[in-house]
């Protein structure tokens, strides 16, 4: 694990340099308008950094759902791995919505806040349209398996992966052997691409960190202190109740997983990217002993459906809205509204901002200012760190899971864990299910 320590080891330094470079150009920078023009430059490296990641999301996604359908024997298995996913994810999101929930009434951290309120009918700039539900619903399915390639469409590559998959595996074996072996060895180069791009990740998340710290400063942290505060209590109190529940089906195998996944997390949480974290998630959660075939088709699932820290994050926002506006909201509301961004929200991952905008839908409903919004706009970076590793977590558990209960999960990864495993990492993250 000497190679993964070292990333993990760059990854720390570079955000802490991030943080040191961009504080500095904060204060150092003539005006406002000088400190956006520097972090406009450290923008250029963390948007270079993103399209690396995100020109390697659809094809790697394409593969590995493929390459696993295709090769699981019986494709009722299919339909059984998704009903247990699916059940997984609704617990998950009524939990990480009552956490939510549960905090922000408990901790008020809307009360007395020291700021001048936006007026009640000021523009926020986002777009709600998005949330319409028959919207939602007719855009999971592709009308143009390219276009949803090229715009990164995740749920629609889903779709259109599973029924190639599935045609892919019923065709007589010599006809699909080609096929299957062309698909395969996609997965295999794309795994080497993701490699070589990752070598980038130090730099990409130096950048991003101190682009918004030049921008932002370190005051704005202590301005809404007790909000983000509070609300990573509130993800920690989540992260302990996905380790309990991963520790019931996993036991002590859980802990070699956050162990094997803390880099993808930490890649998430400074880049505030789930994308940025999915390609080496793959390789660890293979590392871990989940077959490739698993992998393929679960995380590309949960990145769509199961958003625990953003389902948090989308609760504690509201309520503290409300809070801050001096709007009481009943129980019952406050229990409806749960329901709302249960449903509301899936989906939303693919949608720059997504949180933001689901909870930007939900304000209108009851009674709450939409303008609030720009109370939190500002700092929305630094709780989106949060809940982009929140979600990489919930995924990462929820994945190993459902691999224990199908029989897909090998005892591999406890021996690449603890080094005694003969095989390189390397070499094990490329091996086919």
């Amino acid at each position: 694990m000497k190679s993964s320590n070292t990333a993990t080891r760059m990854i720390m330094l570079s955000m802490v340099l991030g943080v040191a470079i961009g504080y500095l150009c904060h204060r150092y920078a003539a005006d406002a308008e000088s400190a956006k023009g520097l972090a406009a430059y450290f923008s250029l490296v963390t948007d270079a950094f993103l399209r690396m990641i995100k020109m390697i999301i659809a094809p790697l996604v394409f593969a590995t759902i493929v390459s696993g359908i295709a090769g699981m024997d019986d494709t009722k298995a299919i339909g059984r791995i998704g009903v247990k996913a699916l059940g997984w994810f609704l617990v998950a999101s009524l939990v990480s919505l009552s956490i939510g929930l549960v905090f922000v009434n408990v901790t008020h951290p809307g009360s007395g806040l020291n700021l001048p309120l936006p007026q009640a009918d000021a523009a926020t700039g986002l777009k709600t349209s998005a949330l319409n539900f028959k919207e939602f619903f007719t855009n999971i399915f592709p009308k143009n398996f390219f276009e949803a390639m090229s715009t990164n469409a995740i749920l629609q590559i889903l779709v259109f992966s599973m029924f190639f998959g599935v045609a892919l595996g019923k065709l007589p074996p010599g006809t699909a052997n080609p096929m299957k072996r062309w698909v395969d060895n996609l997965m295999d180069v794309m795994l080497h691409v993701t490699n070589a791009v990752m070598l980038m990740a130090p730099i990409g998340i130096f950048a991003a960190l101190a682009s918004v710290v030049t921008v932002q400063g370190l005051g704005v942290l202590l301005t809404y202190g007790k909000f983000i505060g509070y609300f990573y209590v509130a993800l920690l109190v989540l992260w302990t109740v996905l380790f309990v529940a991963g520790f019931v089906v996993l036991k002590g195998r859980v802990v070699s997983l956050v162990r094997l996944i803390r880099e993808p997390m930490m890649i998430a949480f400074s880049t505030a990217s789930s994308e940025a974290a999915y390609p080496l998630l793959i390789e660890r959660l293979q590392e871990f002993g989940v077959k490739k075939r698993l992998v393929g088709f679960m995380l590309p699932l949960g990145y769509s459906f199961n958003l625990d820290g953003s389902m948090v994050y989308q609760a504690f926002a509201a309520v503290f809205i409300a809070q801050a506006f001096h709007v009481h909201m009943t129980l019952g509301q406050q229990i409806t509204m749960l329901l709302i961004l249960m449903v509301s929200s899936k989906g939303m991952a693919a949608v720059p901002r997504g949180s933001l905008v689901v909870v930007a839908a939900i304000l209108p409903m009851f009674g709450l200012p939409e303008a609030g919004l720009l109370l939190i706009m500002g700092i929305d970076q630094f709780l989106d760190m949060g809940r982009t590793a929140t979600n990489v977590l919930g995924n990462s558990i929820a994945t190993a899971v459902v691999a224990k209960w199908e029989g897909e999960l090998s005892a591999e990864g406890i021996a690449v864990l603890d080094g005694s495993a003969s095989q390189p990492v390397s070499d094990l993250s490329f091996e086919r299910a």
